[in-house]
């Protein structure tokens, strides 16, 4: 496969399938998986399927969907681990302009990317 080079991976690779992913959570709205290219130790995405740009257009209702989703997984990380980081980017840290959210834990491997 060639490197994707479009700006909403999600919507147009990993929410459709046509990228496999190893699904950590799932439900009707909301996705988790372990990213494909980790930046840490540990490393779990967490993104609406819906499109949303950013953080700044979540409405409250899918907000309480995905922190549902982003807690469920935390609490396993930290349960497993004793610690993670959860995180998410906005304007040009933001690479994917597709709302998704990090949970991490563990060293950087690598250099880390924005997205």
């Amino acid at each position: 496969m060639q490197p994707y080079s479009g700006n909403d991976i999600y919507c147009d690779l990993i929410i459709p399938q046509k990228l496999e992913v190893n699904i950590v959570a799932e439900t009707d709205k909301i996705l988790a998986f372990y990213h494909t290219k980790p930046h840490w130790e540990v490393h779990i995405v967490v993104t609406p399927k819906e499109h949303i740009a950013s953080l700044l257009e979540l409405t409250a209702t899918s907000a309480s969907e995905l922190l549902d989703v982003v807690k469920e997984v935390s609490k396993r990380i930290k349960e497993e681990h004793g610690a993670c980081r959860v995180l998410t980017n906005l304007g040009s840290y933001q690479d994917s302009k597709h709302l998704h959210i990090h949970i991490s834990y563990g060293n950087v491997i690598g250099s880390i990317a924005t997205s």
